[in-house]
């Protein structure tokens, strides 16, 4: 009997397992998530309800205590979706707990003011908050908050620390607090599952890290965000077993529960993105990285924004290589060109009446090719320039892929139609097509436009910022709204960190001269010093 009952048991505990098993496709998950950030919205609008339903009964409060709890909820529902009102209402909540005087409150109230601090990369504030703290004078229910502001903050210490002793002192402390998170939280509840898994994945042992991560996800009835918790973990243990189909599947996962929770402070679909800009499935990464950006500007997350900056060198050049090979499309594509017009003239040099009308259209030709190298070398400067501005990458690269593959396009339709009427001997309305300038000011214009927008959706007050650095009288207008002018573009490459004239006066197709003009004329029109208005204009 005790044997069948091992048996039983057994085989149970199995079940779970064996559901997990049966998992969606990448695929279909991708679909899924596709359809929830077209939906998101409305998962932004539940939680906006309840925040406005516990302002409400804010407002209705009839004690301390019950405001107090009140302002606990309001932090924890805004920390991860905007840590500005969160930092609010933990000030508030600890302004409560010293009017009821209670040391457990206001040292709880600490913690979620040091929590959010957190969130925004303020490390020192955080661990002045945290010195003043004793785990011995907090009751039981408070230890876990405690060591997990701990263990996070010697955890993003250590991330971010430079040097490789102080590195190890933090991933020391780092452990030491992850072990007492452990000890303090209940068995098999998601704080320890976690911590245990995160354990295993410090000491390279990812295959136990799954091991638990899976077992809890099957064994256990999760919240949306409770998913994407669990699912990151597993994905940060699938990068390091090389099982990119696995972390690919995870990190999708997570980034549904993320989107559902209408949480802002995530790392998941910032880590697919680049996960599919490695795949070459650029235009679904952009849409991702651009969602990642956005949540974490408006969650004010500045960690997640200096994280994001890191990945934009590798972000660069995935897309450079793209180009590149482009580019080499095209030079194979004008080589064969080229020998096709050698066989052409080859083989029209016994047409004694055609030879010369063959000359000239090899000269046109060679025209055309001309153009073509110095469109490609001004593409070359473009993308060198993209790469000097590490910041700014990601917001650029998107816009500017359509512009380049535009004009490529324009153009390889221009030399097509050139090929054709050469062919057929229409010389004069070759010659027509090669004197035109209409499509180059269409494009050159376009090019502009596109440039203003991007930056004006990058720095949307830099006019007003820009013109407030000025005397009031000399405030500098564009034309019309959403556009800049001459002086504005001069002072917003400046703003991107492109400060040589020569390269200014190429962007913008002037003299060296008539930009240098243009800056000592702008300078003169400073509000303070002359001598420091670019180096404001930098730093606004």
């Amino acid at each position: 009997m005790k044997i069948l009952l091992r048996v039983i048991l057994f085989f149970t505990a199995l079940l779970p397992f064996a559901a997990f098993g049966r998992e969606e496709s990448v695929d279909s998950l991708m679909q899924v998530l596709e359809d929830v950030l077209r939906d998101r919205t409305e998962y932004i609008a539940v939680r906006e309800r309840a925040i406005a339903d516990l302002r409400r009964r804010l407002e209705e409060a009839s004690g301390d205590e019950e405001r107090y709890e009140l302002l606990g909820n309001l932090h924890d529902t805004y920390k991860p979706y905007n840590t500005d009102s969160a930092y609010y209402y933990s000030l508030q909540r600890e302004a409560v707990a010293t009017r009821l005087g209670e040391r457990e409150k206001i040292l709880n109230a600490r913690m979620n003011r040091a929590s959010t601090l957190q969130a925004v990369g303020m490390y020192r504030e955080v661990a002045d908050i945290m010195a003043d703290i004793s785990p011995g004078e907090l009751p039981d229910y408070l230890l876990p908050h405690y060591y997990y502001i701990m263990r996070t903050l010697y955890g993003n210490m250590a991330d971010f620390s430079a040097f490789s002793p102080i590195r190890a002192q933090y991933i020391a402390r780092t452990r030491a607090y992850r072990d007492s998170v452990i000890r303090v939280n209940e068995p098999g509840s998601l704080a320890r599952m976690v911590s245990v898994a995160d354990q295993y994945n410090s000491f390279g042992r990812y295959d136990k890290a799954v091991k638990v991560m899976r077992g809890f996800m099957a064994s256990n009835d999760l919240s949306e965000h409770e998913k994407a918790i669990c699912a990151w973990t597993l994905a940060d243990s699938y990068a390091h077993l090389d099982n990119p189909e696995e972390l690919k599947r995870n990190l999708i996962i997570s980034s549904i529960g993320d989107m559902k929770g209408a949480v802002r402070e995530y790392v998941s679909l910032r880590e697919l993105a680049m996960l599919l800009y490695k795949e070459g499935d650029l235009e679904r990464a952009y849409r991702f990285m651009n969602v990642a950006i956005d949540d974490a500007n408006k969650c004010n997350a500045r960690q997640r924004l200096v994280e994001l900056s890191r990945f934009y060198p590798e972000v660069t050049e995935i897309y450079v290589d793209k180009i590149q090979a482009q580019r080499k499309s095209l030079q194979m594509a004008l080589w064969i060109i080229g020998v096709l017009a050698a066989g052409l003239v080859t083989a029209l040099v016994y047409v004694a009446k055609q030879i010369r009308a063959i000359n000239v259209a090899n000269a046109r030709l060679n025209d055309s090719n001309r153009r073509l190298t110095e469109t490609n070398a001004d593409l070359e400067k473009a993308y060198r320039e993209i790469e000097e501005n590490s910041r700014l990458k990601e917001a650029y690269i998107g816009r500017y892929m359509d512009e380049c593959v535009g004009q490529i396009d324009s153009l390889d339709s221009f030399r097509k139609t050139l090929l054709k009427l050469a062919a057929a001997g229409k010389y004069d309305e070759l010659k027509k097509q090669l004197k035109a300038t209409d499509k180059v000011d269409d494009r050159l214009k376009d090019f502009y436009d596109s440039f203003d927008e991007t930056f004006l959706s990058l720095f949307p007050t830099f006019v007003e910022d820009f013109n407030g650095l000025l005397l009031p009288e000399e405030a500098i207008r564009p034309r019309r709204e959403g556009s800049l002018n001459t002086e504005l573009r001069i002072f917003a490459l400046i703003r991107l960190g492109i400060t040589d004239s020569d390269k200014i006066a190429r962007f913008l197709r002037y003299s060296v001269t008539t930009i240098y003009n243009y800056r000592t004329k702008v300078r003169n029109k400073a509000r303070g010093d002359r001598a420091t208005l670019e180096d404001a204009v930098r730093a606004l």
